[in-house]
């Protein structure tokens, strides 16, 4: 990283980074554990997430008063305000995710064990696959690197095309088990979710491609959209 003439700017560029990868770390675990909890009915488990999500809250407001106190104060100009608002942006970005994850946590007092639900072994690889856009997003952002960025967009495909299955196989299985319908539509929550997470992260990579290159990338492809036209 180039070295600026005000010391100062480089400590808040730095403190930035950190509080965006401390939050980004909280809302990776915060996905891990709600999968953890789902997959193993740990309701506990579940409720530590609920209850730790107001400290990703609490880092966003760090990251907002920091980013105004860093414009008003060291007045950065293009790619050193890029990478300011960028991080603004990421925060909020980073705290949705967090959200995400406390909501699939929400579901799991709710969904009864049923073995026969093959797609419970779909939910944690596309979980793991979200997971790993989330951790690589913010690697992005930490070393501006525009390629890696890339390399996360590109991954956005494969949980909207993992969404779109688990719709068509959670639809069928609902018309064909009525009972089941609640159940369903509660892991159809979920997944929805988990894909919301990798389409964040493909926000937070397309944030980081633009503040490193100061260039737009064109809109993305995305999966399959269901029929019904329930994916996005």
């Amino acid at each position: 990283m180039v070295e600026h003439t005000v010391k100062a700017f480089d400590e808040d560029i730095d403190s930035l980074r950190g509080l965006i990868a401390e939050m980004g770390g909280r809302a990776e675990s915060s996905l891990e554990n709600a999968m953890t909890a789902l997959i193993r009915r740990d309701k506990e488990l579940a409720r530590q997430v609920v209850r730790d999500d107001p400290k990703i809250d609490a880092l966003e407001e760090q990251v907002e008063r920091l980013v105004v106190q860093t414009i008003a104060l060291r007045a950065p100009m293009a790619n050193d305000l890029r990478e300011v608002v960028a991080a603004l942006k990421i925060a909020g970005v980073v705290e949705r995710i967090g959200d995400y994850g406390k909501n699939i946590a929400k579901r799991v007092p709710l969904i009864v064990e049923n073995r026969k639900l093959e797609l419970m072994s779909l939910l944690p690889a596309m979980g793991q696959i979200a997971g790993e856009m989330v951790h690589d997003a913010l690697n992005a952002f930490a070393a501006r690197d525009a390629d890696l960025a890339l390399a996360v967009i590109e991954r956005d495909k494969v949980v909207d095309d993992f969404y779109n299955s688990i719709f068509r196989t959670l639809l069928t299985y609902m018309v064909e088990n009525p009972k089941m319908i609640s159940e369903s539509a509660h892991l159809l929550f979920v997944a929805k979710n988990i894909e919301r997470i990798g389409d964040h992260a493909t926000n937070v990579a397309e944030m980081v491609y633009y503040a490193a290159t100061g260039q737009y990338l064109p809109d993305r492809e995305r999966g399959e959209a269901p029929e019904d036209g329930a994916g996005k």
